[in-house]
């Protein structure tokens, strides 16, 4: 099973077994050694590959590792006819993703104002589990977000149209408020605007790197601007959603079930009910998250706006990285309809593409890229390569190193938080437990998933940023 070199920060796992297709892994040597010793990433990414439809390869991206059922930083694509949908190839934060917001100040204007500003975010952004949110809604708000995502944040006065514009899908995908269980309307009536626990983040950034500048100045990026990063899903209710799907699946295909690699890779065929009920469900969570992060970014305009001599907050995009959605991809020289499992993965598609919003498609999609705390991230671009490659993916982040409880062994919070205010990174948390999971150290290096990713030409590099202030549940 071990991965055989193919091309440069390209390897294969050839097809045996009960493998449809190859397995394939875009990593340099030293990331793919941090696959190796973990053990269980590339044995999933083989695994995924025996799901029915699946087309071309079963993909881990730079930042790979250990997820349930499919690794994070996974991508596969099913045939709409005869493939399956698996609730592990999106998470259970079902659509967890990240938006960059940008501002019109250098970072001058908020230099000595960290504290300030970091402590009026924390104020308006509810942190940690079950905690509430910024926008007061009702049950039938929460039945509205999910069948209209960020349209309805739109019509109740929460969202700018241009902010639909510039969201994956417009933050609207067709969603099904009847497939949502009901204990999961529960627990997303009180949480939309809120960033929840574990890696979820806001972070006021500095842009210190330009590397296309073209196509920076189409995103509205300049160095030295002050720019905001949420990093934030569908919450409880996405969680919930997801567990009660996979435990429906289980319940309808036992068979299915003893028959797999690993049970957390259970799946329903496309077209049955099961499958078309979750996907229906999954789109609505999807719609919920979209919401969340619109309404966190309400807290960041009134924040920046109250302090700022009513500084102009504009949204730059918000991509998905965990979701499963049709789209048309070119295989063995035709075009199929496929359904595209993205777990720890970003959409990039490139110029040209209609699903680029009219102002960036002429340089394509932009891509979010977040770091750890305390370290950069990164704003990229999609390209050609990336739907020769990846489905039109890249990844979504520096990648998990250490388990939660191996870096609460290794760091301590405070002196940790002491040596990020050294470095000018103004940190405000919950708990102490998070600021030490959340060590930078607990990461893979986020600067060689970029480099691959960039050499690949799966997402090209535009713009690098450094946190000043960052929030976490």
């Amino acid at each position: 099973m071990e991965p055989t070199e193919v091309a440069e920060d390209v390897y294969e796992i050839p097809r045996s077994g009960d493998m449809r297709v190859p397995a394939r892994v875009y990593a340099s040597e030293p990331l793919l050694e941090k696959m190796r010793e973990e053990g269980q990433t590339l044995q999933q990414v083989r695994n995924v590959a025996t799901l029915p439809g699946i087309q071309k390869y079963s993909v881990v991206l730079p930042d790979g590792h250990l997820g349930y059922g499919f690794p994070i930083g996974g991508v596969a694509a099913v045939e709409m006819d005869g493939g399956a949908i698996s609730p592990g190839g999106i998470g259970f934060d079902i659509n967890c993703g990240v938006r960059v917001l940008r501002t019109p100040l250098d970072y001058e204007a908020v230099q000595g104002r960290e504290e300030e500003l970091v402590e009026r975010l924390y104020d308006l952004v509810p942190c940690g589990l079950g905690k509430g949110g910024y926008v007061r809604t009702d049950r039938d708000d929460v039945d509205g977000i999910l069948r209209d995502g960020m349209e309805w944040m739109r019509e109740a006065g929460h969202a700018r149209a241009a902010d639909l514009e510039h969201c994956e899908e417009g933050g609207r995908l067709p969603g099904d408020p009847d497939a949502v269980p009901e204990n999961a309307k529960k627990r997303g009536v009180k949480q939309v605007g809120s960033l929840g626990s574990g890696n979820h983040f806001l972070e006021v950034q500095r842009v210190t790197d330009l590397y296309d500048e073209a196509t920076a100045d189409a995103y509205g990026l300049r160095e030295d601007q002050v720019v905001v990063m949420i990093h934030s899903g569908s919450r409880g209710l996405g969680h919930q959603v997801c567990q009660e799907y996979i435990r429906r699946f289980e319940r309808e295909y036992p068979d299915l079930v003893d028959s797999l690699p690993d049970r957390q890779l259970v799946y329903a065929p496309l077209g049955d009910e099961a499958a078309e009920d979750y996907r229906r469900a999954m789109y609505a969570a999807a719609n919920f998250a979209w919401a969340n992060r619109q309404a966190m970014t309400q807290a960041v305009r009134q924040t920046f706006e109250e302090l700022f001599d009513e500084a102009r907050v504009d949204l730059v995009y918000d991509v998905c990285h965990n979701i499963a959605k049709e789209e048309t991809h070119e295989v063995d020289g035709e075009e199929m309809d496929l359904l595209v499992h993205r777990k720890g993965a970003t959409r990039a598609f490139p110029a040209g593409h209609p699903e680029v919003p009219a102002a960036y498609r002429d340089v394509g999609q932009p891509v979010l890229l977040p770091g750890s705390m305390g370290t950069h991230s990164y704003v990229l671009a999609g390209s050609d390569r990336s739907l020769e490659l990846s489905f039109g993916s890249t990844a979504h982040g520096a990648g998990r190193l250490k388990s939660r409880t191996q870096a609460k062994k290794d760091y301590e919070a405070g002196s940790l938080t002491q040596r990020l205010r050294g470095e000018g990174v103004y940190v405000k948390a919950r708990s102490g437990e998070t600021v030490a999971e959340e060590a930078p150290g607990a990461y893979k290096d986020v600067d060689e998933v970029v480099r691959v990713s960039d050499a690949l030409g799966i997402g090209t590099k535009v713009a690098r940023m450094r946190p000043i202030a960052n929030i976490k549940g």
